[in-house]
């Protein structure tokens, strides 16, 4: 039997110096944030050059405190519970790591008084390269934040995980546009944007985030033979 296999990610969102810092908070609340984190297209990591760093930081943090939480059902709400109390206590678990290893924590970081399963939107800065949030699937509304100044290192930083799934990543220099996403080890890349999913893109990663593709004409191919044909004159 012919099927593709999707198997998770750790998306990676870098926001370059050059960077729209309007239009990448926008971007960034989008890819992190819908169904609470918990799709396999979330971006899990942030690297945010140093010389936006702050004015980046201070932007995210003041939208993600807008972002309400509730009943999905009711107006206005964006965010809802996470699927079980393990998912709460797997965000928790990765939170205490990160803290303890030198992340500042910018809002959120706790239960909602909703209910046990909801979980206030969270942004971390400074968070270490060794945080275990920054090697796993976070699949929570935890946004951590890491400083970088250096392209390359920065893309190796981005590729260096099993996964390659979705990628994500801000910038005005179309010469860097083109550089950066021939190197970014991923199936998709969104560029300047946070929702790169849609019914005619080839949905599908490299590495150990899955086989083949969903969607589009390519999709089509996974349940196809091919046939070779050679006939003599």
């Amino acid at each position: 039997m012919l099927v593709p296999w999707e198997l998770g990610g750790n998306a990676p969102f870098i926001v370059f110096d050059d960077a729209d810092i309007e239009k990448a908070v926008e971007g960034a609340i989008a890819a992190k944030f819908r169904n609470a984190g918990q799709t396999c297209v979330c971006a899990n990591r942030f690297y945010v050059h140093k010389d936006i760093y702050r004015v980046f930081s201070q932007r995210f943090v003041e939208e993600v405190q807008k972002i309400k939480v509730g009943n999905g059902f009711e107006q206005g709400i964006k965010i809802g519970p996470l699927i079980n109390s393990k998912s709460v206590d797997k965000v928790q678990s990765l939170l205490a790591d990160a803290l303890n290893k030198g992340a500042d924590l910018l809002c959120g970081g706790k239960r909602h008084d909703l209910g046990d399963n909801f979980f206030i939107p969270t942004v971390l800065g400074n968070v270490a390269e060794n945080s275990l949030m920054l090697e796993e699937e976070i699949f929570g509304p935890i946004a951590p934040l890491v400083i970088f100044d250096d392209e390359d290192k920065v893309i190796e930083s981005a590729n260096n995980t099993i996964y390659g799934l979705a990628a994500y990543f801000y910038s005005e220099n179309p010469q860097r546009i083109w550089r950066v996403s021939e190197k970014l080890e991923y199936g998709m890349v969104g560029i300047n944007t946070g929702l790169i999913s849609n019914e005619v893109a080839p949905f599908g990663g490299v590495k150990q985030s899955g086989l083949g593709r969903e969607g589009s004409i390519y999709g089509i191919d996974e349940y196809l033979e091919l046939k070779y044909l050679c006939q003599g004159l």
